[in-house]
């Protein structure tokens, strides 16, 4: 049983009202007289500026990691970003920043994000808060998935976000379609799409291409990740596996490549000791991928 302890009105003071089981939650939601999310629900959506869907074919290619380092980019370049974890089964964005633990509140506007800093430019929602413990497993069928999607997309208030980051899980699920369905109508700037260099996971990046292009949302870019080993002495880069596979996948496909995020000591020791994300160094790569982002026009090809 999925027991929601955590949700907290903006006065502080838990409501016994909203010890409720996360699964009478989304039964209340699946009772309704449709799928479709409310017009007053969807409204939040249009405060937030950029829609940017992470996306990857196969899982262990990084990114969660690549989704946390852009948000951490884009909020470290003044702007007021938001990440939400869709990853429903297997949440992993509260733990990367040391949020196990933390309470959802609920305001007049709807569910407020968990802030990762006191000057709320960095808010964080996934359903790992609404779990009793972070050993609990969601065993859901499409239809609540679906559902507990919706509920993330038209009840969180995200306060005016620049940047929406939304992290999925691998391969092209409930997860994937629900969230495109409910974001087609607010135009979202697009998908990127991560991989490494391996021919199995590029292989999947395809799929996931043919995938963006079926449900109708442009396609931002290919980051491979895991492109090397950079030696923290003379910052030389030496390949690992192969090499060159993202770069040759978004030139056959027509997009942009948005380059090689190489593996660093720093950053897999700080991950490996528990680190928040915010304690780990920067990624040049990201940045850049960040400053590209930035730059785009709403209307992308």
């Amino acid at each position: 049983m999925f027991i929601l302890t955590s949700l907290v009105f903006n006065d502080g003071v838990k409501k016994s009202s909203y010890s409720t089981c996360v699964n009478n939650i989304v039964s209340n939601i699946l009772q309704s007289s449709t799928l479709v999310p409310t017009p007053v629900g969807m409204e939040r959506l249009k405060s937030v500026q950029h829609v940017i869907v992470v996306l990857s074919g196969k899982g262990g290619v990084g990114k969660s990691t690549v989704a946390v380092q852009l948000a951490l980019a884009l909020r470290a370049k003044g702007k007021k970003v938001g990440l939400l974890d869709v990853d429903l089964c297997g949440p992993s964005i509260p733990k990367m920043f040391n949020l196990e633990g933390q309470s959802i509140h609920q305001c007049s506007e709807g569910w407020l994000p968990v802030y990762v800093d006191p000057e709320q430019k960095l808010g964080v929602m996934s359903i790992a808060f609404l779990l009793e413990n972070e050993e609990e497993a969601v065993i859901w069928r499409g239809p609540k998935k679906t559902a507990m999607i919706r509920q993330f997309l038209s009840d969180v208030h995200w306060q005016d976000t620049e940047y929406l980051i939304i992290d999925t899980p691998p391969g092209t699920s409930d997860e994937h379609i629900s969230v495109m369905e409910n974001l087609r109508a607010f135009n979202p700037d697009g998908a990127i799409l991560v991989t490494t260099p391996q021919a199995v996971a590029v292989g999947d990046v395809r799929r996931e291409l043919t995938f963006c292009r079926k449900t109708g949302i442009p396609v931002i870019g290919i980051i491979e990740n895991m492109s090397g080993y950079m030696c923290p002495h003379c910052s030389e880069c030496t390949n690992i596996f192969s090499s060159g596979g993202g770069e040759a996948l978004a030139k056959e496909a027509g997009v942009q490549f948005l380059g090689c995020v190489p593996v660093t000591k720093e950053l897999a020791a700080g991950v490996s000791a528990g680190q928040s994300a915010t304690q780990l160094p920067s990624v040049p790569a990201i940045e850049k991928v960040a400053d590209r982002l930035i730059a785009l026009d709403k209307d992308l090809p």
